[in-house]
């Protein structure tokens, strides 16, 4: 297994050059010579330049074209896009052929990929199909608060649609195995309810007792020590305080608004149950301070630190 990290640049008019070479910049030589950021050498200069910042960045990045490089900071590109697009494929293909360990990806930016033709949701959508996968389930990790999402980037209607039994249970099913890749011997998991109040008995809707208490039923006749379904105004409080190692929400906003809330700058997007490993930072493009050297890298580095971890699991296996 390899322990070499590959850090994706993310759009080229975002802020992902600028943190991806903070990053690089702040680390130990021992460190840094594990680092291979898949982008482009002429935008990262310029993100280098910005900064303020001496170093050589050749020996560590892969340089990938971008016509008309650098492109200006801070705006809307198809070509930008494209480019964001061709790092990721490029990571991927060297994360399938063992070349490097994990990937790290840098922001992108939704509409300027779908602008270039490549219509995904997000990174997770998009590595799944670079993957051949069936399956992949964001996981948001912050030191107190970790939750795992039974859908994402879909409406509210699509999401309640989505919570059925079968894909609940999956869900937790990926969670547990992935906590305890990371060092929990028996993971304590909490699922929370789709309805106000788990839908009181059926006075607010029948999915939590028809849908999602049947799946944690599997679970726990599984042998995972899965809780729920929980009401989701309290079973996020009660994880952050200690209670659960882990939530299964069954939304989107249901599983970010908490963790955003106490863990904005630091939480790790992790992407479970691909062939390959992916961390990420959880914000975006920022377009608005792009190209202006202020951009904070702590969630890159956060990203990376999650990615070691990976990495040292998979060797500690192999």
């Amino acid at each position: 297994m390899s322990n070499i990290i590959g850090i994706t640049m993310g759009d080229p008019c975002g802020v992902g050059p600028e943190i991806s070479v903070k990053a690089l910049a702040g680390m130990t030589p021992e460190d840094r010579a594990t680092i291979r950021i898949y982008g482009n050498l002429a935008t990262l200069e310029a993100a280098r330049e910005a900064l303020g910042i001496e170093i050589d960045l050749a020996p560590h990045v892969v340089d990938l074209p971008i016509e008309g490089a650098p492109l200006a900071f801070g705006q809307l590109s198809p070509v930008a896009g494209d480019a964001a697009f061709r790092f990721i494929e490029k990571a991927v293909r060297d994360a399938e052929a063992g070349t490097i360990g994990c990937i790290v990806t840098a922001p992108i930016n939704k509409e300027a990929l779908n602008l270039a033709g490549h219509h995904y949701d997000g990174h997770t959508g998009m590595l799944r199909s670079l993957t051949g996968s069936r399956a992949a389930y964001m996981l948001l990790a912050s030191d107190r608060l970790k939750v795992i999402h039974v859908s994402t980037h879909v409406s509210l209607q699509e999401a309640i649609r989505r919570s059925t039994t079968e894909r609940v249970l999956a869900t937790i099913r990926a969670g547990n195995a992935h906590l305890k890749r990371i060092g929990y011997a028996a993971p304590k998991i909490a699922v929370a309810g789709i309805n106000p109040h788990c839908g009181e008995n059926g006075l607010f809707g029948t999915e939590d007792d028809d849908q999602i208490a049947p799946a944690v039923e599997a679970a726990r006749a599984e042998g995972i020590d899965a809780y729920g379904p929980i009401s989701a105004d309290t079973v996020f409080y009660r994880a952050y305080s200690g209670a659960f190692d882990l939530v299964v929400a069954q939304y989107h906003d249901q599983g970010h608004i908490p963790v955003k809330l106490v863990a904005f700058d630091t939480a790790v997007n992790v992407s479970v149950d691909l062939p390959i490993d992916r961390t990420s930072v959880d914000h975006g493009t920022a377009f608005d301070i792009a190209g202006k050297g202020i951009a904070d890298h702590g969630n890159m580095n956060s990203a990376i630190a999650y990615a070691r971890k990976l990495v040292s699991g998979a060797a500690k296996r192999g």
